[in-house]
């Protein structure tokens, strides 16, 4: 371009090599994150960040994360078929059926065919893995703190419960039935009295 062409180019207007360059609001290093302000994108984050630090921990055990979920249902449990399993925790029955036989060949639990019914296989926990249950146990309540540090009691128990709420309404919305965990209303009672407020009959 000429020193004459610049001299007549309109205050303010652009090059070519100033219109190609990004704008600054979405440059390289900028802190803009698409869907950062949505409550979403917070608890996908929180929820990313909580599984990574329950894998970490889950390794020191020889467990994968998802793998304690199995190991917890059967403590709470004693013996579960592979079926009431795969119900229990929401998976196809194949999916259940190759996490056990994982679990086996580490020890963790056992199968024994139903007496009468061969069928019918009922998986529980060796000693080893009721071992497993309690350290599993221990980890959730230090990873818990470590989430919550900084909250007191009843920013916990409203936390718990607008998650619960959230839930529901997705769980409503894509006819996911029995989305509510087992005690759910008695936790709603206990958190209700904490907040002094009289639940509804």
């Amino acid at each position: 371009m000429s020193k004459s062409d610049k001299r007549i180019r309109p205050p303010g207007s652009r090059n070519d090599s100033e219109k190609d360059a990004p704008s600054s609001k979405h440059a390289p290093g900028s802190k803009h994150v698409p869907g950062s302000k949505s409550v979403g994108w917070a608890l996908v984050q929180a929820a990313r960040l909580h599984r990574s630090r329950v894998g970490d921990r889950l390794a020191a055990l020889d467990l994968f994360a998802g793998q304690e979920q199995v190991v917890q249902a059967l403590a709470a449990s004693g013996t579960m078929t592979m079926g009431d399993l795969a119900a229990t925790l929401r998976v196809r029955p194949p999916t259940a059926s190759k996490t056990i036989s994982r679990l086996a060949a580490l020890g963790f639990v056992e199968r024994r065919a139903e007496a009468g019914d061969g069928r019918i296989v009922r998986v529980r926990l060796t000693e080893m893995g009721l071992a497993k249950a309690e350290a599993i146990e221990r980890i959730g309540e230090a990873v818990e703190a470590e989430l919550l540090a900084g909250f007191d009691g009843k920013e916990r128990r409203r936390l718990r419960k607008l998650l619960r709420k959230a839930a529901r309404n997705l769980a409503a919305i894509s006819g996911a039935l029995g989305h509510e965990v087992e005690g759910d209303a008695e936790i709603d009672e206990d958190e209700a009295d904490a907040d002094g407020i009289v639940p509804t009959l």
